[in-house]
């Protein structure tokens, strides 16, 4: 092995796994549902101090796995809480610059919800997150499910998602 192995304090790649989920708001709430990025009408907001973003959350998440940085508990809620800040894609912003000199190779999410329905807008949702983290669509896998109804995801009470990224260090 030569030095330059020796020397590496960090594995060069890494892999992150997160999860986010939240309830739904009552269905007159004016709050809109945000997910990936996308306003989903016909679907009330999430319950969360920002826009509730589970895609998003769970982006967050994984990328903290990896940096061991509290984004969702730490930054995100002095931007919320201070500055007003709400929009989750910010949030995910600042998980991406914890980083540092690793990159996302790949990210897998997997939604876990009866409402919205997303197979129409899978795509659309898998292009804003390329967008977002830096990425070509084709390393953005995207799938979901309704569980059979045997979580209350499934019954249509919240979202859930779960995240995986793969990271090399540049």
């Amino acid at each position: 092995m030569d030095n330059k192995m020796q020397d590496r304090k960090w594995p060069r790649i890494r892999t992150g796994i997160g999860q986010d989920s939240h309830r739904f708001l009552p269905a007159d709430s004016a709050k809109p549902c945000v997910v990936a990025g996308l306003i989903f009408e016909d679907t009330p907001g999430l319950s969360a101090d920002s826009d509730g973003d589970v895609v998003y959350h769970a982006i967050c998440n994984a990328i903290s796995s990896v940096t061991g940085v509290p984004i969702l508990g730490g930054i995100a809620i002095d931007l919320c809480h201070k500055d007003g800040i709400t929009d989750s894609q910010v949030f995910l912003e600042k998980a991406l610059e914890t980083l540092k000199k690793q990159k996302i190779e790949h990210v897998a999410l997997t939604i876990e919800g009866k409402r919205p329905r997303f197979q129409a807008r899978n795509l659309e949702m898998r292009l804003k997150v390329a967008h977002v983290l830096g990425v070509d669509v084709s390393q953005v896998g995207l799938t979901v499910t309704s569980g059979d109804g045997l979580t209350d995801f499934g019954c249509g009470d919240g979202l859930q998602c779960f995240c995986v990224i793969t990271t090399l260090e540049e």
